[in-house]
């Protein structure tokens, strides 16, 4: 049996939002028909991969596998399709991803100037896509910061940079040479608890009675700086990143008991582009390297970014 990736991307739509409505209108078909794609989906699987009553929408434990499985397979198939419409159009180009506060210029150079025919990219990512990119096809390889979900990567380590936590001006802390990640216990992050595990286990807020506060989701850095300039709380970043977004009405102090952030580089393991790894090379010799071998490395991911 061949699995239809249209039905899977119908199968995810639904598993995202667990409403065959929503589903059907972000899809722009009519309910019906999706709910008939797929019953003909589970059919071909011979598995149920929803329970629905009145109520609520659920995934079975079948419908959890196929979600894991189908969101790598699905950003596959869509890489596929850039790299084959690229090579059609008899585009010569290569693109790098990077996270905010990298430098990338002198390696997207060097690899320039070696192959004067081709057209170097630069795509500017976040902690949210940084490796969404990388598996859709939009980027050949991406500055990314750990941790990030290695399945079906690969791995180079360029360097680490210490963690900051940013601060309005005024802030009591402000001014101070170095403190501890206790010293945020009874402050409000701007951020998944989970990207700053060690004020995560600590926090005041997150043992309070009814929990956190419900906060928007922000993407960019440019909105928490905003939002930490207005006194809404504070964010743990790293050093490059803040220093790059400057700002008067904003101040940062390092933390002194965090491990640093880890920057790497990374792209599809399935790849064989030698381009990839010669840019590789060239990152890693840019950041001072010693091994110019684009070996892939498996490191536990412990250090997480903005």
């Amino acid at each position: 049996m061949d699995v239809d990736l249209r039905k899977l991307r119908y199968f995810v739509a639904v598993a995202e939002r667990l409403h065959f409505g929503r589903a059907a209108e972000a899809l722009h078909i009519a309910q019906p028909v999706l709910s008939r794609q797929i019953r003909a989906l589970e059919e071909e699987l011979k598995a149920q991969l929803f329970v629905r009553s009145k109520r609520a929408t659920e995934l079975t434990p079948a419908g959890e596998q196929l979600l894991a499985d189908a969101r790598p397979l699905l950003a596959s198939a869509e890489a596929l399709r850039r790299r084959v419409a690229r090579a059609a159009r008899g585009t010569d180009a290569f693109v790098v991803g990077f996270m905010p506060g990298l430098i990338v210029t002198p390696a997207v150079r060097a690899l320039r100037e070696r192959h004067l025919g081709l057209t170097v990219e630069v795509v500017r990512t976040t902690w949210d896509d940084q490796i969404e990119v990388i598996r859709d096809g939009r980027v050949d390889i991406g500055y990314v910061r750990l941790p990030v979900d290695q399945r079906g990567l690969r791995i180079r380590p360029l360097l680490t940079e210490p963690r900051v936590a940013v601060l309005p001006a005024d802030h009591r802390l402000a001014g101070k040479d170095v403190i501890g990640i206790a010293d945020l216990a009874d402050e409000h992050l701007l951020q998944d608890p989970d990207a700053v595990p060690e004020w995560r286990d600590l926090a005041t807020e997150l043992r309070r009675p009814g929990g956190r506060r419900p906060e928007p989701t922000f993407h960019a850095v440019e909105e928490k700086l905003e939002h930490v300039a207005a006194g809404h709380g504070v964010v743990v970043l790293p050093l490059s990143v803040v220093t790059f977004y400057t700002r008067p009405d904003v101040t940062y102090v390092p933390i002194a008991d965090i491990p640093p952030n880890q920057v790497c580089l990374a792209w599809d393991s399935a790849r064989r582009n030698p381009l990839i790894a010669e840019f590789a090379a060239i990152a890693a010799d840019a950041q001072g390297g010693t091994d110019p071998s684009p070996e892939p490395w498996g490191g536990a991911a412990t250090s997480p970014g903005p």
